[in-house]
């Protein structure tokens, strides 16, 4: 990301947010962890098919006894194009929106989108549009004295995933990873928008109870990775997510649990 690094964060971004973006400064002069062969900007092969979804998904407690809103999701794709639009709405009123559109062949490249957080009177706090083809970032984030606007040039590759991508790059793990790893590019908002690699780990096998008995899942973790020498200290503080996910053919999504946005709210989908 260019330009100078900006840690004032308001206080919805959670304390171990600001923290991880204080290591991810301070870090920056370290060397990188040593090349793989599949870099994290490189777009990802795709195993199985995308086309037409559309449906509702209940957001629950962590707990998972309370329903605290859901997840309204619409996926078409129309030859080469895909295009998504996902929107969590929660029971005070306020949303998280993730707009996508990708080139879909062989590979999945990413080529633009926006994200957008509403509070709960329905204005935008952050409204961020992500030109992924010609590398340009623009919106702002924070209402009255406290808003920035952001109007920045990066270096974005086609393999820059964020939004209802993530599951499209679990969906497709095998085929991409390496030692049960995989790392990918994605676009934070905390609120200011970061450019940051993420890891996506495959854990052990497990099983989940639904109506009429049980079914077996693989644990996936989803955390921020900076640098080999740092990252221990990264993952203790950072926000970590977990996807439970059903093989199949294709494999499903059985259960999300983590933060929302990068905040300490945590929240469980399935």
């Amino acid at each position: 990301m260019t330009g100078e690094h900006d840690l004032r964060l308001p206080l919805h971004c959670g304390t171990y947010a600001k923290l991880l973006l204080c290591v991810l400064v301070s870090v920056s002069t370290f060397p990188a962890r040593p090349s793989a062969a599949r870099e994290s900007g490189d777009p990802i092969e795709l195993a199985w098919s995308e086309g037409d979804v559309a449906g509702l998904t209940a957001i629950r407690s962590p707990d998972g006894r309370s329903t605290i809103g859901f997840v309204d999701y619409h996926q078409r794709r129309r030859g080469t194009l895909l295009s998504a639009v996902r929107i969590a709405r929660f029971a005070d009123g306020s949303s998280d929106e993730d707009q996508v559109e990708a080139r879909i062949g062989t590979t999945l490249q990413t080529l633009r989108g926006r994200s957008i957080i509403r509070n709960p009177k329905g204005i935008a706090t952050v409204d961020i549009e992500i030109d992924v083809e010609h590398g340009h970032i623009t919106g702002f984030s924070g209402l009255g004295g406290e808003r920035q606007t952001y109007d920045e040039h990066v270096a974005l590759s086609p393999g820059t995933y964020w939004g209802p991508l993530i599951f499209i790059v679990i969906k497709n793990f095998e085929k991409n990873a390496a030692d049960g790893h995989l790392v990918f590019q994605t676009v934070v908002p905390t609120p200011k928008p970061r450019v940051l690699d993420m890891e996506l780990l495959r854990k052990d096998v497990t099983s989940l109870r639904r109506p009429g008995g049980k079914i077996d899942v693989v644990r996936f973790t989803l955390r921020p990775t900076v640098n080999w020498l740092v990252d221990p200290i990264v993952h203790m503080i950072a926000p970590e997510s977990e996807f439970l996910v059903q093989l199949g053919a294709p494999p499903a999504l059985a259960r999300f649990a983590g933060p929302r946005n990068f905040s300490q709210q945590l929240i469980r989908i399935e």
